[in-house]
């Protein structure tokens, strides 16, 4: 990329930037053709394509390659399209703001969130986030796979997002904390947990009962996969594959024959609210740790709250 006078781009975007280019350039990505995007905008495909001008003479170069394929982004563009994204987020996020203050509340969160986290952990840490008299906050939990939940943390889709730290995710612009570990353990019916804990561990009489697991490729199936090959058992094919431990709960506590192999604070949870036991066996597994993810840079004032709430309350744990 050639050298670039930052002020003076700095000055063009300043005066003459408008939501509405961030929308040409969304739309072009999205729809790799001129003609579409004038369609989808009710607009001509000239003036399309003066704005795209205007815009490409504002950031000082091309943003998008042409080609008989369609339009795909420059490496300028996938920058600049990162950035409008992110902008167009948080320009959503400020009329959510704005809703809530007018319903009487403080701030609104979108906060990214693995499955596997207590419910329990979350109330208390929204509760604990704001003191009383400063009108409380409301939040939108997005559920997803740490890899799934990242990337909207970047695009400023999330304010903060709950899940595993490992070598797996990308980390690019983002800060991360180590909140703790989870232990692994056993689940089934009262009836059937009875009958298993009254007798050793036994991986070959394990395997053959009814499983339910996470979808293929999650670090919760990656690990259940390594505790029966590090027994020297083939690991059990799943009669059903779920990433919701509501669901699994329901459908263990349904079975005589059902288990599946969950953290123990999502274990404890479960025994509270579907009725389910826990087996007594111990073993051991490598999960990566929970985490919270913030943007690199820092963090807003209500999202610093919330972090220090959660950090707190994993502290006391």
């Amino acid at each position: 990329m050639a050298e670039i006078n930052a002020d003076e781009i700095l000055r063009r975007l300043s005066a003459r930037l408008k939501m509405r280019h961030l929308i040409l350039l969304l739309n072009i990505q999205q729809h790799g053709s001129l003609t579409r995007v004038a369609e989808q905008m009710a607009s001509s495909q000239p003036a399309i394509t003066n704005a795209l001008s205007e815009l490409e003479g504002m950031f000082g170069g091309a943003l998008f390659d042409r080609s008989t394929r369609g339009m795909a982004p420059t490496s300028l563009g996938k920058l600049v399209l990162a950035r409008a994204q992110a902008m167009l987020h948080d320009l959503d996020h400020l009329v959510r703001d704005m809703a809530t203050a007018a319903a009487g509340y403080s701030a609104h969160l979108h906060v990214g969130v693995i499955p596997f986290i207590p419910g329990r952990l979350l109330s208390a840490a929204i509760g604990h986030t704001l003191p009383e008299g400063q009108g409380g906050m409301t939040v939108t939990l997005h559920e997803g796979t740490s890899d799934q939940l990242l990337p909207r943390l970047q695009d400023h889709s999330l304010d903060i997002v709950i899940g595993r730290a490992s070598s797996a995710v990308d980390l690019q612009q983002v800060e991360f904390e180590v909140l703790y570990r989870q232990q692994p353990r056993l689940i089934a019916s009262r009836r059937l947990a009875a009958q298993l804990g009254r007798v050793r561990l036994d991986w070959s009489r394990l395997v053959a009962l009814d499983w339910i697991l996470g979808a293929p490729n999650t670090p919760m199936r990656e690990q259940v996969t390594d505790i029966f090959l590090a027994a020297g058992v083939a690991p059990p094919v799943p009669i059903v594959e779920s990433y919701s431990s509501k669901l699994i709960g329901e459908m263990i506590v349904a079975s005589e024959r059902a288990v599946s192999i969950v953290p123990a604070d999502i274990a404890e949870e479960l025994v509270r609210t579907a009725g389910l036991s826990i087996v007594p066996y111990s073993f051991d597994w490598t999960l990566p740790p929970i985490a919270m993810f913030t943007r690199a840079g820092g963090a807003r004032h209500t999202v610093a709250l919330f972090c220090a709430a959660l950090r707190g309350l994993c502290q006391e744990a």
